[in-house]
C-alpha cells in the first residue's frame, strides 16, 4: 500500500469542520461521494468499533478507531468486510488491505482550518481515491462554511 494525502483550507472553525466530518447527519452527506447511502455506526472514540456501510447494499467495512482527539485527529485502521450481518477478516480479498489506515489531522493555518486526509491506499484504489477524495473535500467545505 502506498500513502497518500489529499488537503483542503475551510474557512470555518476547526471545531465546526470536525462537527461536519464526524457528525451523525452530516457524515452521510459527504461520504455519499464515495457511495451513496454511506454510514458510520461508531462513536468515534479511542479504541471503539467502526462500521462504514453502505446502506442500500449492507455491506461495508469494519474498521477501529485508532485514536481520537476532538478537532485536532482522527485514525482509523480498517480492518475487514462486512456483509449484511457477517464479517470477514481473513479471505485473500480482505487481506489484500487490511491493515489501511485512514487519518483525519485537522490544523490552525492562516486563520482557516486545515483538513488534511492521509491514507493508505492498494493500487486498486489509487485512482478511485484519487478522483473522489477531491469532491469529498469541496462538499465538506461547502457544509462547513454555510452559515
Amino acid at each position: 500500500m502506498e500513502q497518500f494525502t489529499f488537503k483542503t483550507a475551510i474557512n470555518a472553525s476547526r471545531e465546526r469542520v470536525w462537527g461536519i466530518l464526524f457528525g451523525k447527519t452530516t457524515y452521510p452527506i459527504w461520504a455519499a461521494i464515495f457511495s451513496e447511502g454511506s454510514d458510520a455506526e461508531t462513536d468515534w472514540k479511542k479504541g471503539s468499533r467502526a462500521l462504514f456501510l453502505d446502506s442500500s447494499s449492507g455491506k461495508g467495512m469494519v474498521s477501529k478507531i485508532e485514536e481520537s482527539i476532538p478537532y485536532s485527529y482522527l485514525g482509523i485502521i480498517h480492518l475487514g468486510m462486512y456483509d449484511n450481518g457477517v464479517e470477514d477478516f481473513d479471505s485473500e480479498e480482505v487481506k489484500k488491505w487490511s491493515g489501511a489506515t485512514e487519518n483525519y489531522i485537522l490544523t490552525n493555518k492562516n486563520g482557516e482550518t486545515e483538513l488534511t486526509i492521509d491514507m493508505s491506499i492498494t493500487a486498486e484504489f489509487k485512482d478511485y481515491f484519487e478522483q473522489t477524495w477531491p469532491k469529498a473535500l469541496a462538499k465538506i467545505k461547502e457544509l462547513a462554511e454555510q452559515p
